[in-house]
């Protein structure tokens, strides 16, 4: 059976076959769960639904998450790009829009994909879906997107940590952006070599990110974390497609990242206790979120 559990053993086997990184996991995928490509690209396709629906939903929404700290930001986000012409663009402004709609969207309880998180679920359709609006890639391509995101999530978690309470926001929001910029970079036609470039440029730009959660709760500052990581997805891959390339290879990054998360103080590793959490205001928060509910 095919087996990559690093970035260049991925890359020997796209050599090898002339296959992207997403046909190397679609390959995979069904040799693990001995399902058919086709039953692989339906799940696959169901889930982008799913996606989907979470923007839709969040994306018109102004009331407050149960918490009452986070809500409404993606239909500002929205609205700021409909009246004019947003200095990112329309691409990277329907991406912010788009992820802050899927996070807010989990903030209120409703259902999304978690990729690789619930806490980083945004990053991944802001960008595909951002592409779908202004690139008119179909959804065929988005799955093919996903396919290589998930390669590369597969690696890293093999690897390193996908979640905050082992290795810091570098871990989750880090993570979904290396994800999102290799995807980004197949999806426009870059080769494989340029896909691992792209999450490589990106993860570094993360390395060191901590996790701390207000309240405990992924909203505030992982939201609009969710939201600044589609312009780095989107930059990295930019450089990438121009044949920029990470002076570290990615594997090595990976690594390192493995390396600080484990040197992180605990109280930076989403126990709320450290950085924005344990701030004046974040403090203030805390306690208002926490405050015991009166009995009638």
């Amino acid at each position: 059976m095919m087996e990559f559990r690093s970035m260049e053993e991925l890359l020997g086997y796209c050599r090898e076959t002339g296959k992207s990184i997403g046909e190397m996991m679609l390959d995979l995928e069904t040799q693990k769960s001995g399902r058919s490509k086709e039953t692989v690209i339906r799940m696959m396709k169901e889930r982008l639904t799913v996606m989907k629906e979470a923007v839709n939903s969040g994306i018109s929404d102004l009331s407050s998450a149960p918490s009452g700290i986070s809500g409404g930001d993606a239909y500002r986000m929205s609205h700021y790009r409909d009246k004019g012409n947003p200095l990112s663009g329309s691409v990277i402004a329907d991406a912010i829009s788009f992820a802050c709609a899927t996070s807010e969207n989990n903030a209120r309880m409703g259902v999304i994909v978690a990729t690789p998180t619930a806490g980083s679920a945004g990053v991944l359709p802001g960008c595909l879906l951002s592409l779908h609006k202004n690139a008119d890639y179909n959804m065929d391509q988005l799955v093919m997107g996903l396919m290589t995101a998930s390669a590369v999530g597969y690696i890293i978690a093999n690897n390193s940590f996908i979640s905050g309470a082992a290795g810091g926001c570098q871990a989750e929001v880090g993570s979904a952006v290396a994800m999102a910029s290799a995807a980004i970079v197949e999806i426009q036609g870059g080769t494989p070599h340029q896909a691992v470039h792209a999450a490589a440029i990106a993860l570094k730009s993360m390395l060191g990110l901590v996790c701390d959660p207000v309240a405990g709760l992924v909203e505030v500052p992982c939201i609009k974390r969710n939201a600044i990581g589609t312009s780095i997805a989107f930059s990295a891959s930019d450089m990438a497609m121009a044949g920029i390339e990470s002076r570290i290879p990615c594997d090595e990054v990976i690594a390192a990242m493995y390396d600080i998360g484990k040197s992180m103080p605990r109280t930076l590793r989403e126990t709320a206790l450290g950085g924005l959490a344990d701030t004046p205001t974040g403090r203030k928060v805390k306690d208002q979120v926490m405050k015991p509910c009166k009995v009638k």
